[in-house]
């Protein structure tokens, strides 16, 4: 009898703990979230004007292409694209190394 008493007590006192730690993890979960928000706000800040300014070049330069190879699409489609696609903010997704973040954008057919 007093075995399974102090079975059930190290049972009690097992759920109890891992509730407090689950609550703990939650709490610690939603602070990073917010820090890593905050975190991709301020990078973006920086970033997306860089990016901006980059795609705005690639699109003059992209049409320089064009008009020096005599009309040609293609020259200009590999010019325009890299500058233009790519990601021009910076998400928590990106700080917490889930996703790539791409200045230099792909073909969408890739």
């Amino acid at each position: 009898m007093k075995q399974s008493v102090r079975r059930g007590a190290l049972v009690i006192v097992l759920v109890l703990l891992l509730g407090t730690h689950s609550s703990v993890v939650q709490a610690e979960t939603e602070s990073s979230k917010a820090g890593y928000s905050a975190l991709s706000a301020l990078t973006s800040l920086i970033y997306a004007p860089v990016k901006i300014a980059y795609a705005l070049g690639g699109g003059i330069i992209g049409g320089f292409a064009w008009l020096l190879s005599a009309g040609d699409y293609q020259v200009m489609y590999a010019v325009i694209t890299p500058a233009v696609r790519g990601d021009y903010v910076v998400t928590p997704a990106h700080l917490r190394g889930e996703r790539e973040l791409e200045f230099i954008g792909r073909d969408p057919n890739y």
